[in-house]
């Protein structure tokens, strides 16, 4: 039991504002990545980049999508795509290297988005493209406490 040290009513509390979870409309949207995290995959021999992506024009501003990029995979031609991927971005968000996925955040650029078709999950986004955003700046460089020697070497290389 953990006692709060006080009373809690719903009173007190804000309503659920009942945001729109429904996917965006399939186009191009500029956005900014705000998050990254290294996943490891279901089968627990891969890893992936998850990216979190705020929308931030023409329209829908304040809608989040999500991406993975596939950075090692028992499935070459999945790496190769995903690794694809990830040059996209880097190329996008004007970055020639990276040695954590925290310098991805604050980037911004334009993705294509389309609607992928599920009945079992209901329709869902998926980010098809990375491209730049014309005149955009790349994010300032992310405090790391990697060393140099641990930097050489990306966490998906083989």
């Amino acid at each position: 039991m953990a006692q709060l040290g006080y009373t809690v009513t719903t009173n007190d509390l804000p309503q659920d504002s009942g945001g729109d979870y429904s996917p965006l409309p399939a186009g191009d949207y500029q956005v900014r990545i705000v998050e990254t995290s290294i996943n490891t995959t279901k089968s627990g021999t891969g890893q992936y980049i998850k990216l979190r992506l705020d929308v931030t024009g023409p329209s829908h501003e304040g809608r989040v999508l999500f991406t993975n990029l596939n950075i090692k995979n028992d499935n070459q031609k999945a790496e190769e795509i995903g690794r694809q991927q990830l040059g996209a971005v880097m190329r996008a968000i004007g970055l020639d290297s990276i040695q954590d996925t925290d310098q991805l955040v604050g980037g911004a650029m334009t993705v294509k988005v389309t609607i992928r078709k599920s009945e079992e999950y209901g329709d869902q986004n998926d980010v098809k493209s990375f491209k730049a955003i014309s005149g955009s700046k790349p994010p300032a460089p992310a405090a790391s406490g990697q060393t140099e020697a641990a930097a050489s070497k990306p966490p998906w290389a083989k």
